[in-house]
């Protein structure tokens, strides 16, 4: 009798090897190897715990809504360049792996797009279509914003200018590039090549491999533009790489799930098609916010830990790295150097971007820093520092988690406990002593070189 793998160990195993091992100790291969293990387990564990599949099951809802809107206004935008005959082939290869129930959708699709007019709709429905296609592309932003730890989406004109740009170009830059692609393939020249033998596998293996190119360029760009995120090329690569295989190797898997659905389409009916087209999309969609994570984590190492997905903070630590952060910035606003951005005091504090953006949040929200109009956004005092107390701000920061439902003074508290925390509160008074930001700021710099900086 064979005996069964004992799950605990090969768990401890798996640890050992890809988390315990220190990286310093390994060679690089196996490094490499080690760091994308881990980013698969943190990929893995992100789908485990629910949110990315929620947020693909998002997107479909809002895809359904939006996607004969969005057709219609690249379908108006591609007829200005005599080539919006395309958009019905393009969207059946999209489909090719529903089969024939792919063609009856995007037949469908396209019959709602061509009855889709502007003159009949008027000015208030041509705006609740051009509001379903924005709602999409937020929703996407959303999406990769919550992957990557982004709290501060774009501004309303930010927005406004890269959706239209995506809405009005991005359909003419695809086209173009099918357009290239198949007038290449059908070029006199290629098919004289493909009959040279030492070149033509080359050629035919170049056609092979065309699709998988398209698809990890078109993954590429959206893992780069999208988020709200100074993304690295090669990072948005990794996951695109990832991402473009596992689309193609879906299609595939689900073509061969649909040729054998004819018990789907007896217990479903007409449904069936309806139910298959959704599950097509969520799988996209899902594969698209996969490859999104895995550039995340690639980018990010402080990120690939085991430890949990939401911050908790402890009270010390909150004020500290609040008080430090406060500090930072007073002293470059006295020494007149650059304004801090979130970027610059994550290097400085070596703490995460979730964490600073938190922290920074809170004292933004309190009153004691102000957002430039820089970009990327710098922070500054929104006071004078040698008037901002040091206990304004601890005091601040004890009561930044209060609201109107739960407060201090709404909660029924004895008597004795009030009284000790009043000697709490006196006491962090009686220490800070009247100090302001300024004594913190410049306490440890040198007055001659201060006093020369202010001078300047």
């Amino acid at each position: 009798m064979k005996k069964i793998p004992d799950v605990n160990a090969l768990k401890k195993l798996f640890l050992q090897y890809v988390w315990y091992t220190p990286v310093d100790n390994v060679s690089r291969a196996r490094a490499r190897i080690m760091t994308g293990l881990q980013i698969a387990h943190l990929v893995v564990r992100d789908l485990m715990d629910g949110m990315i599949t929620l947020r693909a099951m998002g997107l479909v809802y809002t895809t359904i809504l939006a996607l004969v809107p969005l057709l219609a206004v690249s379908f108006s935008v591609l007829k200005g360049f005599g080539v919006h005959n395309q958009i019905e082939p393009m969207l059946q290869g999209l489909l090719q792996p529903l089969g024939e129930k792919g063609i009856e959708v995007s037949n469908k699709i396209i019959e709602f797009v061509s009855n889709t007019r502007a003159g009949v709709l008027g000015s208030l429905g041509l705006a609740l279509l051009m509001y379903t296609v924005v709602s999409l592309l937020q929703k996407i932003e959303r999406a990769f914003n919550y992957t990557w730890r982004v709290s501060q989406h774009r501004s309303i004109g930010q927005r406004f200018s890269d959706y239209i740009t995506v809405v009005l170009i991005g359909p003419v830059l695809l086209f173009s590039a099918l357009g290239v692609t198949a007038s290449i393939s059908s070029n006199t020249i290629m098919r004289h090549l493909m009959e040279i033998k030492s070149i033509g596998f080359i050629v035919e293996l170049t056609g092979y491999l065309l699709p998988y190119i398209l698809v990890i360029s078109a993954f590429t760009l959206i893992y780069v533009f999208v988020p709200n995120k100074k993304v690295k090329i090669k990072s948005a690569l990794v996951g695109a790489i990832v991402a473009g295989l596992l689309w193609e190797t879906a299609g595939w898997v689900f073509a061969s799930f649909i040729s054998g659905s004819t018990k789907y389409t007896a217990i479903y009916s007409a449904f069936a098609t309806l139910i298959i087209f959704f599950i097509w999309l969520y799988m996209n969609w899902l594969i698209l916010l996969i490859g999104c994570s895995i550039t995340f984590y690639h980018q990010q190492p402080a990120y690939r830990h085991l430890g949990p997905r939401v911050l908790r903070l402890s009270n010390r630590l909150r004020e500290s790295l609040s008080l430090n952060i406060m500090t930072l910035i007073g002293r470059h606003y006295y020494l007149k150097k650059p304004a801090w951005s979130i970027d610059a005091l994550v290097n400085s504090m070596g703490i995460t971007a979730e964490v600073c953006e938190l922290l920074v949040g809170r004292l933004v929200k309190a009153g004691f820093l102000v957002e430039t109009c820089n970009s990327p956004v710098s922070y500054l005092p929104a006071s004078d520092p040698d008037t901002l107390l040091l206990s304004d701000i601890i005091s601040a920061l004890r009561k930044s988690e209060e609201n109107n439902y739960l407060a201090f003074n709404s909660v029924k508290i004895e008597p004795e406990t009030k009284d000790v925390y009043a000697e709490i509160e006196q006491s962090i008074a009686q220490a800070l002593d009247k100090r302001t930001l300024k004594d913190l700021s410049v306490g440890s710099l040198d007055e001659r070189i201060l006093g020369i900086r202010q001078e300047s």
